[in-house]
């Protein structure tokens, strides 16, 4: 069987951290959807559908894929996958009817369409034809949840981190004396060229852990279950707790809790990061911390793309788009949205919680003075240490994000000018 994962209406949600990826790429446990689905289904032929804007970038990233093809999606039958889609357990091809569509609370998350029903899709509406096709089908149950906002993600990682280690069947311990294990060794998983360093403490008494290639933990880190950490990542004398991925290639130092860092990020020194999910490449300055809890206890609202949005939880960190970067001993306030190319130099203050792409804010002061291609060369100049390269077809992608994003920016500058004029009467 034939699959295409596909993005609808509602990805905008989950912005900032969506802006320059598919949603299915997105993590939650140890995977994104898309790379869970591959596992699942190697042998099968499968596309995606996702925003015109990303289709250039995407097809530079993963040049077997079909992208927005037309061509090929109406030459047979095939399962078409919400790509919000985080289901709790292994999706078999062979549970799906074509005389069926799966829902979760309401919202599609698969339906398999006949090619001439697939002929019917269009560019500008593909999503609500498909769901006008779903509500044509019997409706049936299907597992898991579909991320709606950022939160969820982050909500969903500890229970998924759990599902992929038990799907994957891992177990293998550390092959180190000096190495303490709390808790049972089967549910620990450690690749091959992975190096841990003496007085290391892996805890899965709260669940299990693994640890991908070429991953090298120092001394002094404690690392609770359930956790992943991605194949190159390099731990400082960290503390870990339970529920956080940590993705591949990154620098983790300082104390992380309930936390998903998606690759090539940047926390080398002290500092807290809680309940958030970080972009790659971001980096963090030394001692730069997230609050994620009110000081009343009270629902964590959370200002994205401007808007107030209540989470319906108590913990809840920061959300930091591509290729932000903060100073030394910057303090994020509980729920906050960072947007992309971000710059924050601290003033010994809480920052503030909503921070429009392409925006800076010094001594807690929001502005739009930082050039975008200074931005952009910035940028390039951090993949090229990590030894990766900003291509053209990714500067487009920031270019047109930037225009995107202007009329969202203008309004931020403007109510922080007015804020700033009536605190000054």
């Amino acid at each position: 069987m034939r699959y295409l994962i596909y993005e609808d209406s509602l990805v905008s949600q989950l912005n900032p951290i969506a802006m320059t990826r598919p949603v299915f790429e997105l993590l939650c446990g140890r995977d994104s959807l898309r790379r869970r689905l591959e596992r699942w289904f190697p042998a099968e032929q499968n596309g995606v559908w996702i925003r015109s804007w990303l289709k250039e970038v995407y097809s530079e990233e993963h040049p077997q894929s079909k992208v927005n093809d037309f061509s090929w999606l109406s030459q047979a039958g095939t399962l078409l996958i919400n790509g919000r889609w985080i289901p709790e357990k292994r999706f078999q091809t062979g549970e799906v009817s074509p005389g069926c569509a799966g829902f979760v609370n309401g919202e599609l998350a698969w339906i398999f369409l006949e090619p001439e029903e697939l002929n019917l899709l269009s560019e500008t509406d593909f999503d609500t034809i498909v769901l006008q096709l779903a509500r044509m089908r019997k409706p049936v149950r299907a597992s898991g949840i579909l991320a709606k906002y950022p939160w969820d993600l982050v909500s969903e990682n500890r229970r998924q981190l759990v599902r992929d280690f038990l799907d994957e069947g891992m177990s293998q311990a550390p092959q180190s004396e000096h190495v303490v294990v709390l808790g049972d060794q089967r549910d620990i998983y450690v690749a091959e060229r992975s190096m841990i360093d003496p007085f290391v403490v892996l805890d899965t008494r709260t669940g299990p852990i693994s640890i991908d290639r070429d991953v090298h933990i120092q001394s002094f880190t404690r690392i609770e279950g359930p956790c992943h950490i991605g194949r190159g990542t390099k731990i400082f004398r960290a503390l870990i707790r339970s529920g956080t991925t940590i993705g591949d290639h990154c620098r983790v130092g300082g104390e992380i809790e309930e936390s998903i860092l998606h690759g090539f990020v940047n926390k080398y020194h002290d500092g807290f990061l809680g309940h958030s999910y970080v972009c790659p490449w971001v980096n963090l300055g030394a001692m730069t911390s997230t609050s994620d809890l009110r000081h009343d206890y009270s629902e964590v609202r959370v200002p994205l793309q401007g808007e107030q949005i209540s989470s319906h939880l108590t913990k809840v960190g920061s959300f930091i788009g591509d290729h932000s970067r903060t100073a030394i001993d910057s303090m994020f306030n509980t729920g906050s949205s960072i947007g992309i190319m971000t710059m924050v130099l601290p003033g010994g203050r809480l920052l503030p919680r909503y921070i429009p792409s392409f925006c800076n804010v010094s001594f807690g002061e929001l502005a739009a003075d930082w050039p975008l291609e200074t931005s952009i060369a910035t940028a390039a100049i951090a993949m090229t240490r990590r030894g990766q390269k900003m291509t053209p077809a990714m500067a487009r992608l920031f270019r047109i994000l930037y225009q995107q994003t202007e009329q969202e920016r203008q309004t931020a500058l403007a109510k922080a000018t007015h804020r700033r004029i009536t605190l000054s009467k």
